[in-house]
């Protein structure tokens, strides 16, 4: 299994401070599976390649293993594909640039320079579409070319094995995680147990990329060998520590254009949410994507709802929620009303099951579009509460908001916002397939052509 990576950052030998590898030396690495060797193919000062050569032993692979069966494990690709075996090495041998250090050139080492990375052969059943959504949203331009089943017989076709070419210009560090955390990944196997120990190591190489990647769900689940408990658990605490901050900015940045409106418009959101609750009759509420418990405490001081459960998939964010709502100080009867639970959107939970209402404000714009399908099933189908007030920005309105730029989105975590015929059409599907009706209001101040900031929907169950 042969890495390289080659710069034409000047001077190109740069790339051995970087890597904590000499250029003149070829070093060996023993590994539990094999040997990993470095050594650098072409140096000058216009360009250098650094290679990574594993040589997996599969004799190591099976030893102490008995059984017929395991005799189809000494034939394998193993050897030849880059998987969870080229990860640990990397993390071996290329511990320090990992971690961004370099001790006698440190500007360098956070430095951006040209990379480009090869991968001799890469296992993607995905095939390039599925290269290019893991890479692409990362910075990198993509060169995928699958490799023949048999070079003697080209008739037969191409297999699932690519020649990988990664290009951009990056940290050097961004790089060789990007590729720790991914190789696995694509090849959809890993040769080693998977625990919570694998959580944690997500989490540190995915942080500061990972929680924004479009296929952040899809990257976590194959990573963790599609064990949906760590996986859950890795989800949740994707969500950056920083959310409220960016909360804080985006309702700054919706603050309606006219200055006698002294009400934020997220304030505007939850009081009308409020009052639409009221207004059924239901006595137990599900808050569904809670954040930071603000629609909770306008909920709790009202004695009409005597049961009030919060949703969040952040465990950050259920950490504030229970500041905000003092939990701890509450009296007996107040904390036996409210309760917070950790858990997905897109999972059916049992616990969310027999409520009145359910409240998702601004939530599902954070969802990926290829999992509103989920959500729409876990709310509607399975959790099932006789009403369910959904509140999404209305896109067409952002062009009233002086602060923002053409085609940008509310929040940075923002997934897609819908216009209001969109909102509608999708509105009365769900309601249409549900056994629902649905009625769709504008929320805060209205445009005459725009519309208004906010849209709601307000379904009620046939």
């Amino acid at each position: 299994m042969l890495l390289t990576i080659t710069t034409t950052h000047q001077p190109a030998t740069d790339l051995g401070y970087l890597l904590h590898k000499h250029p003149e030396r070829c070093q060996t690495f023993p590994q539990a599976f094999g040997q990993a060797h470095v050594f650098y193919p072409e140096t000058s000062h216009e360009r250098c390649t650094a290679a990574l050569l594993l040589d997996i032993d599969p004799i190591k692979l099976v030893r102490g293993s008995r059984g017929a069966a395991i005799i189809e494990q000494y034939v394998n690709d193993r050897p030849y594909v880059a998987s969870s075996f080229l990860s640990v090495a990397m993390a071996d041998v290329f511990r320090t640039a990992m971690q961004g250090r370099c001790d006698t050139r440190p500007e360098l080492a956070q430095t951006p320079i040209s990379l480009s990375a090869a991968l001799s052969v890469v296992h993607c059943r995905g095939g390039e579409d599925l290269l290019k959504r893991l890479f692409e949203p990362l910075g990198y331009t993509v060169v995928a070319e699958p490799l023949l089943l048999d070079e003697q017989y080209p008739d037969w076709g191409t297999s699932a094995y690519y020649h990988l070419t990664l290009n951009a210009t990056c940290r050097l560090a961004d790089l060789l995680t990007h590729i720790y955390v991914l190789i696995p990944v694509l090849d959809n196997e890993k040769h080693y147990w998977i625990g919570s120990d694998e959580v944690e190591k997500l989490l540190l190489r995915g942080k500061g990329w990972l929680e924004k990647h479009p296929e952040r769900e899809s990257i976590t689940y194959r990573y963790l060998r599609h064990k949906r408990s760590l996986a859950r658990e890795a989800l949740a605490r994707l969500v950056s520590e920083e959310q409220e901050a960016l909360e804080e900015e985006e309702e700054k940045s919706e603050e309606p254009a006219s200055e006698e409106k002294h009400m934020s418009l997220h304030e505007q959101r939850l009081d009308t949410v409020v009052e639409v609750l009221r207004k059924t009759g239901a006595r137990s509420v599900l808050d569904l994507g809670c954040g930071e418990g603000r629609l909770l405490k306008k909920l709790l001081p009202d004695p009409r709802f005597e049961k009030i459960l919060g949703l969040d998939v952040s465990y950050r964010a259920l950490e504030l929620a229970q500041k905000r709502l003092r939990l701890d100080s509450l009296g007996d009867t107040q904390k036996k009303r409210i309760s917070l639970i950790h858990g997905a959107l897109t999972y059916r939970d049992r616990r969310l099951e027999g409520f009145d209402a359910a409240a998702v404000v601004e939530v599902i714009e954070h969802l990926d579009p290829p999992r509103l399908a989920a959500f729409e099933r876990m709310l509607f189908e399975f959790a099932r509460p006789d009403t369910v007030v959904l509140t999404t920005p209305n896109v067409e309105y952002n062009v009233r908001f002086e602060t923002m730029s053409a085609g940008r989105l509310r929040h940075a975590d923002h997934r897609f916002e819908w216009t209001r015929q969109e909102f509608r059409t999708w509105a009365e599907a769900v309601a249409q397939r549900h056994g629902y009706t649905v009625r769709c209001l504008p929320l805060g101040p209205e445009d005459e052509t725009v519309g208004a900031p906010s849209q709601m929907g307000i379904f009620s169950r046939v």
